[in-house]
C-alpha cells in the first residue's frame, strides 16, 4: 500500500507560481499512475492533472491546460505539479492521488479510480 504526502503549498499572487511536490512511499512507485486533484471551500473535489506510470502519457483539465505541468520523478518516488500564471479561483487543497496501473500509458481523471490519497496541500492565490 502506498503512503503520499504532499508538500510546497503556500500563499501566491496571480500571476504568480508554485510547485507541489508528492512524495510516495511503502510501493512501487512506477506501477502506479498518479494524479493531482483540488478542492475549494463549499465545492466538490475536481480533477487537475494526471501522469501515466512511464511519464510519457500527460492529461488536463480544461481550466489548467497550458497554465499546469504535471510531471513524475520515478527514481524519487515523486511527482511535481508546476503551477504558472497563477489565478485566485487555482485557490484549492490539492491532492495527489495513486492508482496501481497495468498499462504504461494509462492516464486516470475520475477520483473513484484512485484508491491511494494524500492529505492535501493548501494553495492561496491572492489578487
Amino acid at each position: 500500500q502506498v503512503q503520499l504526502v504532499e508538500s510546497g503549498g503556500g500563499l501566491v499572487q496571480a500571476g504568480g507560481s508554485l510547485r507541489v511536490s508528492c512524495a510516495a512511499s511503502g510501493g512501487t512507485f512506477s506501477r502506479y499512475a498518479m494524479g493531482w486533484f483540488r478542492q475549494a471551500p463549499g465545492k466538490e473535489r475536481d480533477f487537475v492533472a494526471a501522469i501515466s506510470r512511464s511519464g510519457d502519457s500527460t492529461y488536463y483539465a480544461d481550466s489548467v491546460k497550458g497554465r499546469f505541468t504535471v510531471s513524475r520523478d520515478n527514481a524519487k518516488n515523486t511527482v511535481y505539479l508546476q503551477m504558472n500564471s497563477l489565478k485566485p479561483e487555482d485557490t484549492a487543497v490539492y491532492y495527489c492521488a495513486a492508482a496501481p496501473a497495468g498499462l504504461t500509458g494509462l492516464v486516470i481523471s475520475k477520483a473513484y479510480q484512485y484508491p491511494y490519497w494524500g492529505q492535501g496541500t493548501q494553495v492561496t492565490v491572492s489578487s
